[in-house]
């Protein structure tokens, strides 16, 4: 097979390439990484495959249809991962036009010229070629306390801008596969977590805010509820579906994890406190400091992940306990990396406190 992966070189997107490249067997060919590289797209997260010969880098946008057309061609692309978009509702709050121009303009762009190229596929290329389109659970709005967790079948009731923006993108692919029978998959997930994950998310910012001495920023009273899904878990479960799901079908992944984001920087805190002490003595936990709730703040995500399992057999091997282990262990040993970002990538003073 070869690959095109746009956003390649944001949070999940890098996790998938290094998890597709790295496996054994991998069936792989060729790896395409499509990626503007704003401000979230950094190349040090892959730079340890640049020696690769499968690994290929090209930098541009997935709005940029004679540059995509290229990529198709000149690399023969048999499948698309589509995870370029504009991520953080902070940010979609503040300015939500670049979302809209990222998750529904670039969608788009990027479907006509992924269709253009399957059209024109000999069999039997054609019939195997795939676009897969990943999405979010925050498409499907909010839950209450004892509400059923999200399924396929759940109506879109997006909340914010970041979440309307790619609800349209999902309505965009949905309507490529029923109008053209274009090749598509859609998987809808749950919050992730784990290696090279962006230090403005809830995870990252509150292991690099402790470390640093700084405030740790709690939304409200802290009891929004997510559904915390590993991304190499989740990287795992793309696959699955790019290469086994059923054309036309949405499969939502979650972790089976849901936490209050509280609990969630109550157990950072506590393993800070073992990992890497504070040299006063004191426990992290002193550092927390509740602010003002976020605008239309959705109160708990939680997803059915039924789907995914009976059909494709897919299970996380991480649950939170671990998951989250590994994850501080990861920052505690990247120091730099993250250092980098700060330093190079955005302004600490409008993080948010997660997503």
């Amino acid at each position: 097979m070869n690959l095109l992966v746009t956003g390649g070189c944001g949070f999940i997107g890098s996790n998938f390439i290094r998890q597709r490249l790295t496996e054994k067997g991998s069936a792989l060919t060729k790896l395409v990484n499509l990626d503007a590289l704003t401000y979230a797209g950094n190349p040090a997260n892959l730079a340890d495959l640049t020696g690769d010969p499968r690994y290929v880098f090209a930098q541009g946008d997935i709005g940029d249809t004679a540059l995509v057309a290229k990529l198709l061609a000149d690399h023969q692309i048999d499948a698309i991962v589509n995870f370029a978009a504009e991520s953080h509702v902070d940010r979609s709050i503040d300015s939500p036009e670049p979302f809209f121009q990222t998750n529904v303009i670039g969608t788009l762009r990027l479907l006509n010229c992924a269709k253009r190229h399957w059209a024109q596929l000999p069999e039997p290329k054609k019939s195997g070629f795939r676009f897969l389109h990943v999405s979010t659970d925050e498409v499907y709005g909010t839950l209450a306390a004892g509400d059923a967790p999200w399924n396929e079948e759940c109506p879109y009731e997006p909340n914010s801008p970041y979440a309307a923006s790619k609800a349209a993108s999902d309505h965009l692919v949905r309507s490529f596969q029923h109008t053209y029978h274009f090749p598509t998959l859609t998987t809808n997930c749950s919050n992730n977590y784990g290696p090279y994950h962006f230090p403005e998310k809830l995870i990252p910012l509150m292991i690099l805010n402790a470390l640093e001495g700084k405030p740790l920023p709690v939304y409200g009273d802290g009891q929004q509820i997510r559904d915390w899904l590993y991304v190499e878990d989740h990287a795992a479960a793309i696959w699955l579906v790019l290469t086994k799901g059923r054309v036309g079908e949405t499969y939502n992944v979650g972790g089976l994890n849901e936490r209050p984001n509280l609990e969630i920087v109550h157990r950072i805190c506590a393993l800070l406190d073992r990992k890497s002490p504070r040299a006063d003595g004191k426990g992290y936990a002193t550092q927390i400091t509740y602010v003002a709730d976020r605008p239309g703040h959705d109160r708990r995500y939680a997803i059915d992940s039924a789907k995914i399992r009976r059909e494709l057999g897919w299970a996380p091997r991480e649950n939170f306990d671990t998951g989250i282990e590994k994850t501080v262990d990861w920052f505690l040993q990247h120091r730099a990396w993250a250092a980098d970002i700060t330093a190079k990538k955005y302004s600490r003073e409008r993080l948010g406190t997660g997503k």
